[in-house]
């Protein structure tokens, strides 16, 4: 039963991971590009199956698509996305040029990367909820003594600390990323 906990936990971490990922931060990441996909022959294709996505530079992304002929799909995938960048087509290759990061703007990005953590936070804390009420419920059928109960709450949120500690560790590094570019 602990290890379901603390599986679902680390699930818990790793979408925030995924989350930050996606955070622009004024560099350039691929990242940024994951959840894009193209209507290649009318089937929706990941960005990154259909093209070659470099990093020239360190604010430019270049996406070169290996069918010339779907350049303009490719353009538009991302127009829709809106991922707050308009692509540069030159007929052979997309251009993604990432603006320098205002001060108000990375404060804003700092309030999002909050808000995210909180939220994985609030996921963690429904985790230890219904772990606990997962161990209540076998005390109450006498699977287990009430001991045992207080020991595992003790060790759920033993892992529930552990964890609240990875989301502090993530968010504090990408608002130092954010702050420092």
């Amino acid at each position: 039963m602990y290890e379901e906990i603390e599986d679902k936990m680390k699930k818990a971490v790793n979408v925030l991971e995924e989350q930050l990922a996606g955070v622009r931060a004024g560099r350039a990441n691929p990242k940024i590009l994951d959840k894009v996909s193209v209507d290649y022959y009318g089937v929706p294709t990941p960005i990154n199956q259909v093209a070659n996505i470099m990093v020239p530079e360190a604010r430019m992304i270049a996406i070169q698509p290996w069918d010339g002929s779907i350049l303009k799909d490719v353009e538009k995938a991302i127009l829709e996305a809106n991922i707050g960048i308009n692509p540069n087509n030159d007929g052979k290759v997309i251009r993604l040029i990432f603006p320098e990061l205002t001060e108000e703007r990375r404060k804003e990005l700092v309030k999002d990367i909050k808000k995210m953590s909180e939220d994985s936070k609030i996921a963690l804390r429904n985790i230890r909820r219904d772990g606990i009420e997962g161990f209540k419920a076998k005390q109450k059928a006498s699977e287990i003594t009430e001991d045992d109960l207080h020991g595992a709450e003790e060790d759920i949120q033993k892992l529930t600390d552990k964890y609240v500690g990875k989301i502090e560790e993530l968010i504090d590094s990408k608002e130092k990323e954010i702050m420092s570019i």
